[in-house]
């Protein structure tokens, strides 16, 4: 399978491309630029710098993939934009490369949908099989964990961290932590229950659904300050393991979780 270049894009020598790659109509692809087997880069996409796309991802129209972070500190230094295999990428998205302040690199997982206009910011990392609605932005620095969904137009502060499974919903500003699990909307975001529905469509079995209520109710229900709801959690964890990821992502420092 070879790569097609349309005849009106530009691709520098330099650019590795895979095979099966398609670049479409008046994209650019500049020198440090790797793309994985069967990607398709739509019309008019721009993807530069030191950017390492994975296999079987798809960049509609418009998108601007690895082009310098919007970050007043950066002085042109080398850093790097990595994406993973099977994300689709609709119109007129952008995804920043690091800076050196932090990581240098700006990281997105595998399965992602990342709707229009979404931002991601330098250094943010972003897992697998999460879903960011039209005009989801992050900040720099921001961790989006795997399976968290942004509901449209979600705004998340830089150095936030989004827990695995969460929901926020639509114009849900973040300022501080979400936790795994945990549904948030409204600005500034206020917590909502866990994110049931989405839990059950993953496969999560009744009782841990149940569990991970709980575990909610303890954080926000009993007026019990984080350290001491977060040992009452732990004591749950051999019965039901998937509070383990919930009692590491409490304990790690942040900028404190939404309440």
């Amino acid at each position: 399978m070879s790569v097609f270049i349309h005849p009106t894009a530009v691709v520098d020598e330099k650019a590795e491309l895979e095979e099966g790659v398609v670049i479409g109509p008046y994209a650019i692809i500049g020198k440090g630029v790797h793309i994985g087997a069967r990607t398709t880069v739509g019309a008019h996409c721009v993807v530069e710098g030191e950017t390492i796309i994975g296999c079987d991802n798809r960049f509609f129209p418009f998108c601007s993939i690895g082009l310098a972070p919007q970050d007043k500190k950066y002085g042109g230094e080398p850093t790097r934009l990595v994406i993973g295999n099977n994300n689709t990428v609709r119109e007129f998205v952008t995804i920043n490369r690091g800076t050196v302040q932090d990581r240098g690199v700006t990281t997105v997982g595998d399965d992602n949908w990342i709707m229009a206009y979404v931002h991601i910011a330098h250094d943010c990392v972003v897992g697998s099989h999460t879903i960011f609605a039209n005009h989801a932005t992050l900040a720099g620095h921001v961790i989006v964990e795997d399976w968290a969904i942004l509901g449209g137009f979600t705004g998340v502060h830089q150095f936030v961290r989004v827990g695995a499974h969460s929901f926020c919903g639509v114009g849900t500003v973040l300022t501080q932590d979400l936790p795994p699990y945990v549904m948030a909307a409204g600005s500034p975001a206020r917590p909502h229950g866990i994110n049931r529905e989405g839990l059950k469509r993953r496969g999560f079995r009744p009782e841990v659904i149940a569990a991970i209520k709980g575990a909610y109710k303890t954080i926000y229900r009993k007026g019990l300050r984080l350290e001491e709801a977060v040992a009452a959690i732990e004591t749950e964890v051999g019965r039901f393991p998937e509070l383990g990821p919930l009692v590491t992502f409490l304990r790690q420092p942040g900028r404190g979780i939404i309440r």
